[in-house]
Formats: C-alpha cells, structure tokens, sequence
C-alpha cells in the first residue's frame, strides 16, 4: 500500500452449484408464472473467512465486491474449489495496477502460475488501487475456457473510491447478463439482473427519501444493454442529465442521485427483447 493505505484481503473460492433463475417462479410485473426449467449447474465466486475456514456469504453472481481506496492494495487469495467441471479457472480484474504474474489471464505457452489454477490449488493476486483506477469495474474468469465460465456465473465487481470519499448510504451493483442454451440447456436464452430473472427475482432496491443512492452497473455479456429507472435521471460523467445509458460489454455506469421521489418504480434494460425475458425488476422508495 502506499502511504496512509491498507492491505485489504479477500479469501475467494470458485465453485459450482445448482442456481435458480427464479426462486420465486413468478413475475411480479407480469403477474404471471415463470414457466420451464429454472435450474442448471452454474460457476460462482464465494467469499470465505481468512484461510478459507469456512463460506461466509452465499455463492452469488455476481461474487463478493471488492472495495479499494486509492493508495490501497487488493490481496486475492484465490482456490479452485471446483469438482464438477474440473478445469483451471482464475481471477482477472479490470481497472486496477498489477505487474504480469497477477494478470489471471490464460496465455497458451507464455501463462503464469496466475492464469492457471487447476482444481484444489491455489494462487494469490496482488493488486493496487492507483488514482486512474477509481470507477466500478468488473473481475472475472480468464482461464482456458473462459467464456463459457463467466457466462456459467464466474464474475464479480471492483469498486474503488477516492481516498476518504464517503460510500452512498444505498448502494447496488446491477450485472446486465444472459444465460444461454449451450451453458443453462433450456430453450431458450434468458436475461439477467445478477443471475435472475423478473421483478421479484433479481434485486428489489430499498431507499429512502433524502438517502444518497449509487446503483452501479455493468454489462456482463457480449450484447448491448440500456439502463433505465421510471422516475429518475441522473449525471453521466460529460455532466448530462440522462435516463437511459447505453451499457457494452463489461462497461460500467453509475445511476447516482440524491433521493426525492418515493414510490414503486422499475428498473430495466430498454432494448424490448431482453427486457420481456427477464431484464427487470424494482426500485422501492419509502417516504
């Protein structure tokens, strides 16, 4: 770290288990039941104390977000806690300083010890916070196979803030994604908030009236997503106000705004198609 920083470590493992695009099997804007197959085998990051004692959050999508000040470093001890697939996974983050060995990028002959990790073994990244590094970013699997894994769940989020920058008093990471037939092997591809589907399912958002709101979000596919909240606009970084960004892959917006107007509001991707398969879900403000 550099001075007046800290050493922030993470202990993540990777591994797979069964996930539920709907655990609710409804869609509560719809008012309807989410038919077919819900369930497939999926790659998640999971946090764990230190040493890996033991889980101590759920395995999610995305996986555990990772906080920095500038002047920080991030330590990643990372396991391939993986037995269902049984390949070399990683951890690569965008955003941030590292020098090669901690790049956890698969590199054919010319790989590091970081860029493949088989099953039961371990590796730990390095990273800095620098001052180009504020922002949301995205981190994700870039082992031998990594396109597929991200796209089973193997991503997670960076969120570096400004030495002593207060943090929003409600704050979301919001992952536009897809899941399709070739990784689910359900009919049809499905999109995503965070790995569910539908108002109901994905995250429903709480805040109150005068709260400071960050909701970041970035895209976790390879298609073109727009993020729109009903009721609201917000500043993009030209200083426009604006209602609906165009998000790419693993680009990163953040909807920030100080709160004024309560009710049920929606959040959804704009482009028709991903939003009538499950882009969705709510905004609840109370008064």
């Amino acid at each position: 770290p550099q001075p007046g920083g800290q050493k922030r470590e993470y202990w993540i493992a990777a591994r797979s288990t069964m996930w539920n695009i709907a655990p609710t099997g409804r869609d509560e804007w719809m008012n309807h039941a989410i038919k077919g197959k819900k369930k497939f085998r999926a790659l998640v990051y999971q946090l764990h104390s230190e040493g890996f004692a033991a889980a101590t959050g759920p395995a999610s999508m995305p996986g555990p977000t990772l906080e920095a000040e500038v002047g920080d470093t991030i330590v990643v001890h990372f396991r391939n806690a993986d037995e269902q697939f049984g390949q070399a996974l990683t951890v690569h983050p965008h955003g941030v300083r590292y020098n090669p060995e901690y790049d956890g990028a698969y590199l054919g002959d010319f790989t590091r010890a970081g860029g493949f990790v088989e099953p039961g073994e371990e590796f730990t990244y390095t990273w800095e916070a620098t001052p180009d590094s504020v922002g949301v970013w995205p981190y994700h699997d870039h082992g031998p196979n990594h396109t597929i894994n991200s796209m089973r769940g193997l991503f997670g989020t960076v969120v570096i803030r400004p030495k002593g920058d207060p943090k929003p008093d409600v704050e979301q990471v919001l992952v536009m994604h897809s899941f399709a037939p070739q990784v689910t092997r359900f009919q049809t591809a499905v999109q995503c908030f965070n790995g569910r589907v539908s108002a109901g399912n994905t995250p429903t958002v709480r805040a109150k009236a005068g709260q400071d709101v960050a909701l970041h979000v970035y895209g976790g596919d390879a298609n073109f997503h727009t993020f729109h909240v009903h009721g609201h606009r917000w500043k993009d970084p030209s200083g426009a106000f604006v209602d609906c960004p165009t998000v790419g892959p693993n680009e990163s917006i953040t909807a920030r705004w100080r709160e004024d107007n309560p009710g049920r509001w929606l959040y959804h991707c704009h482009v028709a198609s991903h939003q009538d398969f499950g882009m969705a879900g709510w905004y609840i403000v109370e008064p």
